[in-house]
């Protein structure tokens, strides 16, 4: 295994395990719109999501999972992938992020069956509040981060088969102190700090796992996943019909595009 991704690992082996609370809600998932919810939901069901939900109020959506992430789809033309919290008392979070200088660009108009909140990070990173109508509810499977490291090198122990173990929300920054003192004031505690090959640091909230790279190696948020035997299962993911892999570095990580343009890495533990 390379260099870049040797390091990689090495950061989440002095990962801390942080707690299942957060600042910003009670349930996090990664959302996205699509123009087409059954191509979407056919691409993410061969990743090694399930369907736990949909309706078609207040428009049309469907929410996968794999045990340990949720992705929830609406369909929408306009491109949009980001962050969402789903909150019970809304109107008390947002105002003790506005307190902290947290500025959303957009918020809900009167009458909107849902109340919605948005802002962005110092990087353009997409991040929403959402009143949490659903009663959605967190998933608690296994992550990267809460993994029993003797179960690394066991391909039965990863809770998503076709992935691996999910191992962070990553996306570029210009510069990693800036964002890293943003994403503290919304509650998120640095569980491992990298200088090497470039700068790079690993924040969870206990809900979500967030990753910050000043590098220019990807210019995207990616859905990160890690495991064994990774080129087996990127052939049993090319058997099934999904294409638009990438190599990064080698056969042994990948990046993916899914339908409707949110991409996936999966990379290898390299055990």
């Amino acid at each position: 295994m390379n260099k870049f991704f040797s390091w990689l690992i090495a950061a989440f082996l002095l990962s801390a395990q942080t707690s299942a609370q957060s600042k910003l809600g009670e349930v996090a998932c990664i959302y996205v719109t699509t123009s087409n919810l059954d191509s979407s939901l056919a691409v993410y069901e061969k990743l090694g999501f399930a369907k736990t939900g949909a309706n078609e109020f207040p428009v049309p959506w469907v929410q996968v999972s794999d045990g340990s992430l949720i992705i929830m789809m609406r369909k929408d033309p306009t491109p949009y992938i980001g962050l969402t919290y789903y909150v019970t008392d809304i109107e008390k979070v947002v105002a003790a992020l506005e307190k902290d200088s947290i500025v959303f660009y957009q918020k809900p108009k009167p009458g909107d069956p849902i109340k919605r909140y948005y802002f962005k990070s110092p990087d353009g990173f997409n991040i929403m509040l959402a009143a949490n109508l659903g009663a959605f509810t967190q998933p608690t499977g296994t992550t990267l981060l809460t993994m029993n490291q003797a179960d690394f090198n066991t391909a039965d122990k990863y809770p998503n088969k076709q992935c691996g173990a999910f191992g962070e929300f990553a996306h570029p920054v210009k510069d990693i102190n800036v964002s890293v003192a943003f994403w503290k004031k919304l509650g998120f505690k640095a569980s491992a700090e990298m200088k090497e090959p470039y700068p790079h640091v690993i924040l969870s909230d206990g809900l979500m796992i967030i990753g910050l790279h000043q590098t220019k190696h990807f210019d995207y948020p990616a859905v990160t996943y890690f495991g064994i035997n990774t080129a087996k299962r990127i052939e049993a993911l090319k058997a099934k019909g999904l294409t638009n892999f990438t190599e990064v570095q080698g056969k042994n990580n990948v990046a993916l595009k899914t339908f409707e343009g949110q991409h996936f890495f999966i990379f290898s533990l390299g055990m």
